[in-house]
């Protein structure tokens, strides 16, 4: 797999990174033994960079990591993130104290001294930037941290943050049905000299070349509540999406692999993490970066999937909990 930097003073790792959220079940039953086999087939891609988070299974996903490591000696790149406290008040908590002893916790599920790249998962407002950048630069200096990264942020606290001890990475949704960041945020990340980390860049489940059915989604799932997957959105979203599909095909590519690589053609600061359960769905889009588009193609797409295309909007109500709006 082709590499790119994570960040300017971070380590180079696969162009397509993964994401660790669906071994914690959020998006359907599954188990250590099919998340380790999965993983195996994630570094015999030569995806070498992962992402997981606290808040996954309320360190599920973290301790599943760390068994992992324990039996295979794969050199990955570990991101983790903390600073989403849910059923506590305050919610979101980006104190020290919490900080430190977050930090601790992840650490010891993965079974690691020290991790490259831990996020702050959402910016509590009340707190000043300053204070913020204090405590992870301390995490640095005591060699618990490679870097810093910051997710769900705007360009003005990347800008804020970044003028005070430089940032590895912002990571934010994005994909062809949400383009949001486009307005600002990773521009300045190119400036900047910071990764950005597009997270559900095959959106969801949906721009794949089976997409994910209403009735196939387990109950209480994120997606129940999310307004891109309720009616008569969804149904719109899959007859727009059934065009591009089409067009994926008549070049001999998968409908996610085709996603993927559009995600990657944005800049080569971008490092998208697809999320799966299984090595099976992995091998749909594992070879993405190598999927060289035409300006022709790229037109196409556009065409096919112009921006503000989707039906609905990315969070209701009740999702919008703490991702910073900026446009």
């Amino acid at each position: 797999m082709k590499t790119r930097k994570l960040g300017t003073n971070g380590p180079n790792v696969g162009a397509i990174g993964f994401g660790c959220m669906s071994f914690a079940g959020f998006f359907g039953p599954t188990d250590e033994a099919t998340s380790h086999a999965c993983l195996d087939a994630v570094w015999d891609a030569g995806i070498t960079f992962l992402d997981t988070a606290e808040i996954y299974g309320m360190g599920l996903s973290e301790t599943i990591l760390g068994s992992y490591f324990k039996s295979r000696p794969h050199d990955f790149k570990i991101a983790t993130k903390a600073g989403i406290r849910p059923g506590n008040d305050p919610m979101i908590d980006n104190s020290p104290a919490y900080l430190r002893s977050a930090l601790e916790a992840s650490l010891k599920r993965l079974g690691k001294d020290h991790i490259d790249l831990y996020y702050i998962h959402r910016r509590e407002q009340s707190r000043p930037i300053e204070d913020l950048i204090d405590t992870l630069q301390t995490f640095i200096k005591k060699g618990k941290i490679g870097g810093y990264g910051l997710s769900e942020v705007s360009p003005t606290t990347l800008r804020r943050a970044h003028a005070i001890h430089p940032c590895t990475a912002v990571q934010s949704e994005y994909s062809l049905w949400t383009r949001s960041p486009e307005l600002g945020l990773i521009q300045d990340c190119k400036r900047l000299g910071v990764a950005f980390v597009p997270f559900s860049p095959i959106a969801r489940g949906m721009l794949t070349d089976t997409p994910v059915k209403l009735e196939n989604i387990p109950k209480g799932e994120f997606r129940h509540q999310n307004p891109r997957f309720m009616e008569p959105n969804y149904s719109d979203n899959i007859r727009q999406i059934a065009k591009f599909q089409e067009f994926s095909q008549s070049r001999g590519w998968t409908t996610s692999a085709t996603a993927l690589a559009w995600v990657m053609a944005q800049g080569d600061h971008l490092i998208p993490i697809p999320a799966t359960r299984t090595a099976q769905n992995l091998a749909e889009w594992a070879t993405a970066d190598q999927i060289q588009f035409t300006e022709q193609d790229l037109a196409d797409i556009e065409e096919i999937l112009p921006i503000g295309w989707a039906f609905g909007d990315r969070y209701s109500t009740p999702q919008w909990v703490a991702p910073e709006k900026y446009s």
